[in-house]
């Protein structure tokens, strides 16, 4: 008889109310290249809700969440990587170990195109793993494979940040949260926005320099090139889309980096074109990063001692809860599941 492991389904016709635990058949010893993985904790994405809520195409029965923290707990042969008892974090596109940036779908990304990690066990490729930070707990290394690659890959790998240079961060998710952090952590000067008087008081304790209400003051661009005198920030990490991106385009230095990586408020808008042309400044796309990227991350994270915001963690059965409260935007950082 087959062991069975807890797993959670999103069932058509979709939507938060059809997350359903379930039962299948654990997947037994890992094959060669392969490792055996206990789940440990999950962290919450925008990118998960939207598949469990149905706004994102998938497939009935899909198990969800892109991130996935554990344990091994058998390797297959030929695997040197991994050993038994290693504590481990999955990677947001196994197909993209190195290079340039090679996918721009999510047709091999677990919890959306594939199966993910809402589930006791996976067996699977080493690809799909890097080793967790040391004095990591699970649930803090959930955070890496999504917000935090993405953030370092935001300000590091395409925007070559130094120190001395100048950040903006908007909003308090936990992409924006954790590149305050890495930029603080590189000698960076951060500029924070966020509607919520509390939230700007705790970016302040993160280390954040100048703090932003943009509801009391909604041209905060201007505000951020007054209080740079007039210079604009070097590097802009937007997440809102075409809501916020032209004021960020007013925020932006001559020759400034703005990193895109979110449509919080839409797929499609007005972008102030002349203007974005006049700063002369890189406006690019990015999602999430590659292997290699991960594995820079996790080197990174030993040496700075940075750990992520972790806001509040959910049981395995309480996903659906968990995305309602991401979804009413309580949050400041991170929205974890432990097993």
């Amino acid at each position: 008889m087959v062991d069975k492991i807890k797993a959670l389904r999103l069932k058509e016709p979709f939507g938060l109310e059809n997350i359903q635990v379930t039962e299948m058949d654990d997947p037994g010893e890992p094959g060669p290249g392969e490792v055996r993985v206990r789940i440990k904790a999950s962290s919450l994405n925008y990118h998960d809700y939207s598949v469990a809520a149905g706004h994102m195409n998938t497939e009935d029965g899909r198990i969800p969440m892109s991130d996935g923290a554990g344990v091994v707990e058998a390797v297959g042969q030929g695997v040197e990587e991994f050993t038994v008892g290693d504590h481990v974090v999955s990677t947001f596109f196994p197909t993209w170990q190195t290079g340039p940036a090679r996918v721009a779908d999510f047709k091999n990304t677990p919890g959306d195109g594939i199966d993910g990690y809402a589930r006791e066990v996976v067996v699977r490729p080493t690809n799909y793993f890097t080793h967790q930070p040391r004095n990591y707990s699970h649930a803090e290394s959930a955070t890496l494979t999504t917000a935090g690659l993405t953030a370092w890959r935001a300000l590091v790998v395409d925007g070559g940040i130094k120190p001395g240079s100048t950040v903006l961060v908007l909003g308090s998710g936990g992409v924006s949260v954790f590149a305050c952090q890495l930029a603080k952590s590189l000698g960076a000067t951060v500029f924070a926005t966020s509607s919520s008087n509390e939230k700007l008081e705790r970016y302040k304790k993160l280390g954040a320099d100048h703090l932003i209400n943009y509801q009391e003051d909604p041209e905060w661009g201007k505000t951020v090139r007054k209080l740079t005198h007039g210079r604009g920030v070097d590097h802009v990490v937007e997440v809102g889309g075409p809501g916020t991106l032209p004021q960020s385009i007013d925020a932006v230095a001559i020759g400034g980096h703005i990193a895109l990586i979110g449509v919080l408020t839409g797929s499609e808008g007005k972008v102030p074109t002349a203007k974005l042309m006049a700063k002369q400044a890189r406006l690019e796309g990015l999602i999430v990063g590659s292997c290699e990227y991960q594995k820079d991350l996790v080197r990174a994270l030993e040496a700075n001692g940075v750990k992520p915001v972790v806001d509040k963690t959910f049981a395995f059965e309480e996903l659906a809860d968990a995305f309602r409260y991401e979804k009413d935007g309580k949050h400041f950082g991170k929205i974890c599941l432990e097993f």
